[in-house]
């Protein structure tokens, strides 16, 4: 019998391991992913802060909304594919499973290809659109000219390490990101310190480190444990593409909502920082750098997030409700803790975070304090809103996980920013943070108490599997 049959025909730990091993196993990968992940743009801000300076932070800022673009077209090919093939390898159902997967596969490599020549050609006016000064463009120019290329890689990678997630293997899922970036980091100081080669350094490093991290993706797909990954299973099937998109829409919402919301801040910060002592470019640098400072606690949440994912999927497809609730009572205890230590360092750290992404005048650190400090106050529960997110979408319930997906940016952050600057000036704009972020708390903690409750008592007996 073929090799990949028997290791697909064994009892699949997802249904009988105790759950809270299952998520040490899968989430600690994952967030380690995430950070890693996280950690292109965080070493990129660092070394650009101390060796090209506040423009040069202000650079990546209005260029990371295209790394959030990616990010949401990763998150909707491969959450919605991961969330498929769980699914149906829960349900017994092989084949439907590996055409789901193979069918992402490829859906993730045109996405990507698309993407990465859009934003190449359209750069200008995305930098513009992004909110870039004049002071700042130049500098946007030659970064996000650079990192177009490596979207493409970048995108496929992180898609493709979810659906590697998924298939029960997270340690290699995470090799994949640690990978790159690690020969980020190394690059970064090469490029940058040794051959001086600037932003552009710093950004020809990013696209190499992803495009290590894709090679690796790729060396994974004779492995597939749960399927055998062929060329005809890397046909492109419009219908499923369809329902890969609808359980993957939650995600690529959220992320999307995102991008929209990192444009309209900092479009904001510079007209009414313009208007404030600090001018237009204090208030834009330092947002960027706050914006990849909660990239480390948002790579913890949604790396819990997605470590769940497998979990849940496979649980509801072989209707074991019980582990399903107790996967995520145990994961929002731990988005908690995680949040009350972020919590915790931003109120009383925050000079001292602002400074490891380099220097600046008084006024400088002045901003960043107050930034931290206000904007991410409820960051004690941010957290709770990936993981709903993900409950909703592994389970299969699209309409409920693409609302909550949305809350925080699109029901509560952006109305918000479009009434408070008006009343209260710059300020305003940070206290928009924390109000969005406890509503969404609330409506995702509500939501999800009110799908568990509807969830049968009893769990199924186990179906026969599928033969093929």
């Amino acid at each position: 019998m073929d090799e990949s049959v028997t290791r697909a025909d064994r009892p699949n730990p997802l249904g009988h391991a105790p759950v809270g091993g299952l998520i040490r196993q899968f989430a600690i990968p994952s967030i380690i992913s995430m950070l890693v992940s996280s950690a292109y743009n965080i070493t990129d801000q660092i070394f650009i802060g101390h060796i090209v300076g506040m423009l040069g932070n202000a650079a990546t800022n209005v260029a990371f909304p295209t790394v959030s673009l990616a990010m949401a077209l990763a998150q909707l090919a491969g959450v919605g594919t991961a969330a498929s093939y769980n699914l149906n390898l829960g349900r017994g159902k092989r084949k439907a499973a590996a055409e789901y997967l193979g069918t992402g596969l490829t859906f993730l490599m045109l996405l990507g290809v698309i993407l990465g020549a859009v934003v190449f050609l359209l750069r200008d006016p995305i930098l513009r659109l992004c909110g870039a000064t004049d002071a700042v463009f130049p500098y946007g120019q030659s970064y996000l000219g650079i990192t177009a290329l490596g979207l493409p890689f970048h995108l496929a990678s992180t898609g493709a390490s979810t659906l590697i997630r998924g298939d029960g293997s997270p340690r290699y899922s995470m090799a994949c990101t640690v990978s790159g970036a690690v020969v980020n980091i190394v690059l970064d100081w090469l490029f940058m310190m040794v051959f001086q080669w600037g932003i552009q350094g710093a950004a020809l490093a990013t696209v190499l480190g992803q495009v290590l991290s894709f090679l690796l993706c790729l060396r994974y797909l004779p492995r597939f444990k749960g399927v055998r990954v062929t060329r005809q299973t890397l046909k492109l099937r419009a219908e499923k593409v369809k329902e890969i998109c609808q359980l993957g829409t939650a995600n690529f919402l959220n992320h999307i909502m995102m991008m929209v919301v990192n444009i309209v801040m900092n479009n904001l910060l510079s007209k009414y920082g313009a208007l404030s002592i600090y001018g237009s470019d204090i208030p834009l640098a330092v947002s960027g750098i706050i914006a990849k400072v909660q990239t480390i606690v948002i790579s913890f949440s949604v790396g819990l997030a997605h470590g769940c994912q497998p979990i849940f999927s496979f649980n509801m497809g072989a209707g074991k409700y019980s582990r399903v609730r107790l996967a995520y009572r145990k994961a929002l205890i731990v988005a908690l803790l995680i949040g009350l230590v972020a919590f915790a360092l931003f109120q009383l750290f925050p000079h001292q975070i602002a400074a490891i992404f380099g220097s600046g005048d008084p006024l400088y650190f002045q901003f960043a304090e107050e930034y931290l400090q206000i904007f991410l106050f409820m960051i004690c529960v941010t957290g709770v809103q990936p993981l709903s997110v993900n409950y909703f979408t592994s389970i299969g319930n699209v309409r409920q996980g693409t609302v909550l997906s949305a809350s925080r940016q699109g029901l509560f952050l952006l109305p918000l920013l479009a009434v408070l600057p008006q009343l209260w000036g710059l300020e305003g704009i940070l206290y928009a943070g924390p109000i969005a972020e406890g509503c969404a708390c609330t409506l995702a903690l509500v939501s999800v108490w009110r799908s568990i409750r509807r969830l049968p008592r009893q769990d199924k007996l186990p179906a026969p599997p599928e033969e093929g």
